[in-house]
């Protein structure tokens, strides 16, 4: 048996700009209201905190075959090792 290449998947996403309605917008339904549900009852000092977390998660929910990743998460499919992985690390600074 020989294995099959994936079909090529860019993995880059088009950046969201770190403003409240392009954040709001990249959610979806319940993660859409609990982020302005946070952002709208944070004091001044901690929006940027929320913005920043919301941002992160609105960023990794866009990436190409996300859910999918999610999937295989969930059931064990398709794992890598972090083993693997290193050698495809960048190297430190």
């Amino acid at each position: 048996m020989s294995a099959q290449r994936e079909p090529h998947m860019s993995y880059r996403v088009k950046p969201i700009p770190r403003s409240i309605n392009a954040i709001g917008d990249a959610l979806g339904g319940a993660d859409r209201a609990r982020f302005y549900k946070e952002v709208l009852a944070a004091e001044d000092s901690a929006v940027a905190d929320v913005m920043r977390r919301w941002w992160k998660k609105a960023t990794l929910n866009t990436a190409p075959g996300a859910e999918l990743s999610r999937e295989n998460a969930r059931s064990g499919r398709s794992l890598v090792s972090v083993d693997d992985l290193l050698p495809h690390a960048d190297p430190a600074p």
